[in-house]
This record gives C-alpha cells, structure tokens and sequence, in this order.
C-alpha cells in the first residue's frame, strides 16, 4: 500500500504581475471567483481529498492569506449578534482545524521549483499534494480526490492532466501519454512548452501533483532553467528515471485564473452555476450581448 498523503503544499509567493495594478497590494491568490478566493477554492479541493496539514509557501505583503484561515472574532460577533448565522456557518465551515495551516517564506521569486523546495521541512519524508491556487476546476469529485484514488491502486508519482487545443501546446508542461486508461495511465516523458510540432500530446499539466518527498532533493540540486527560474518540470524529468509518474485525465474543467481571460470565464462559468445568482445573471448577460 502506498504511503497515505497527508500534506499539500500551496506556493502563493507570486508577484501576480499579471493583474496589476489590482495585485500591487493584495496577493492575487486572493481575488474572488464570485465570492470565494482563489486560495480557497484549492483548500477545498485539498480537504475534500482528506488532506490534513496544509502547508503555504508565502512571500512579503501575503499575511492577509493567514489571517484568512485565522479566526476574526470581532466579524464573528457581529454577524451572530444581527442574526446573520447562514453567513457565520459558513465561514466556520471554511475554517481549517487549530494547528492545521503552517506558513513558511520563499525570499526570492525562483520559481515554482524553488517554492516547492521551501516546504520541504515542513513536508518532511512523506508524499504530498502540490495545488496551484492558480488553477481553479470544475469537477466533482474535485480533481485532487480522483487523483487521490489512483494513487491509492498505483502509488509513486501523480500528474493531473487535460487536453488542450494541438495549437496551443506552447503554452504549457505537456507530458507524453504511455500504456493505461484516462484514469491512470503512464507518463513516459515530459517537455516544458514544446513547438505544436514537437509535442508528445496535447495533455497538459494542469497544476495538481501528488509527488514523493525525493523530489527535494533533486531541487536542491536542480540549477536555473527558463527564465532564470528553479523549474519543478525539470526536477520532474529527472526523478522518472527511477520512479513512476501516472497521468489522471481527470473528469472536469480547468480555469488558469492567473490569466484575465481564464479569470473572467471562472467567474462567469461558476455564477451561472449558483442557484441564488444563475437566472438573474444569466438576464444580465444577455441584455450585455
């Protein structure tokens, strides 16, 4: 039996340059999908996993990622004494357990290789999950607890993929697809944005790993890749050589809210998908067109 994972590791040390000025002052892991922060989207998708410990690589200006998984007494008081208790289940709910969550600091932007190597006191000598709140998917179950079944029947290493336009490979980590179906196949190779002509696939790394604790050691030694950046794809490619990595072609649908474009269609895509708001925007949206 494969060793249980306990831990998922959350790199939200970004500068989130992409959508500034609105990130000049707040972490862009916490803007809103409707009402709900990226970050909290992938906490969810972690505990609906049975992940446990809860572990964020964070930079300068991201205390206000603790103090969201932290109490606020005074907000608390106040919407239990105007009788507002949906509201206050709620961010009970939301909240993990006392000593679940630990911090740690990436002091340099050196990429997500490097964030991931921060955790590794924190992780210690056990497998984790690594979630990219960047991502944020539509699935049920969430993408994490179908990868965490076929981890349970084949262990090692597991990739979370989905397929993306031939065209557009460029773009992202595409892996090469062995023997197996989609739910657990083997990954024979990975390539770090490869020409349309040159890709193995067109399954991409959607940015939800399950990853054996070896991995650390390999970034510890990993030298800069593109960008000048700690590249984890590089670590990756060099770990497959002695142990199995296995792609999940998960049943669901990936928005990258670190583009505006994904982050708009989320937002869309997840109203509709709310009884309290889905007819009413759903007007809006066609007197806009």
């Amino acid at each position: 039996m494969p060793r249980r994972v306990r831990t998922a590791v959350f790199p939200v040390a970004g500068l989130g340059t992409r959508f500034l000025p609105a990130t000049k002052a707040m972490p862009k892991e916490m803007l809103t999908v409707v009402d709900r922060p990226l970050i909290q989207y992938a906490v969810d998708e972690a505990r609906e996993a049975g992940i446990e410990h809860l572990v964020f690589v964070t930079g300068r200006n991201k205390g206000v990622i603790e103090d969201h998984f932290d109490r606020q007494f005074e907000l608390e008081h106040t919407l239990e004494i105007r009788g507002k208790t949906e509201a206050l289940a709620e961010l009970q709910q939301d909240l993990p357990s006392a000593g679940q969550t630990s911090f740690t600091r990436q002091q340099e932007p050196l990429g997500l290789g490097h964030a991931v190597w921060c955790a590794r006191e924190l992780v210690g000598d056990q497998p984790f999950a690594l979630l990219l709140p960047d991502m944020v998917f539509k699935a049920k179950p969430g993408v994490l607890k179908q990868m965490m079944q076929t981890y349970e029947e084949t262990g090692g290493n597991i990739v979370g993929v989905e397929e993306v336009d031939p065209n557009e490979v460029s773009s992202y980590g595409i892996v090469a697809r062995g023997s197996g179906p989609d739910s657990g196949f083997r990954i024979t190779d990975m390539v770090e944005k490869p020409k349309p002509a040159d890709a193995p696939s067109n399954l991409f790394i959607s940015g939800r790993y399950i990853l054996q604790p070896e991995i650390f050691s390999l970034l510890s030694e990993q030298t800069r890749g593109a960008g000048g950046e700690i590249q984890l794809t590089d670590a990756m490619q060099v770990l497959i050589r002695s142990q199995d990595f296995t792609g999940v072609k998960y049943d669901g649908k990936v928005f990258d809210c670190g583009s505006k474009l994904g982050f708009l269609t989320a937002n869309v895509v997840f109203a509709l998908d709310r009884p309290d708001l889905a007819d009413a925007f759903r007007k809006e949206i066609r007197y806009l067109i």
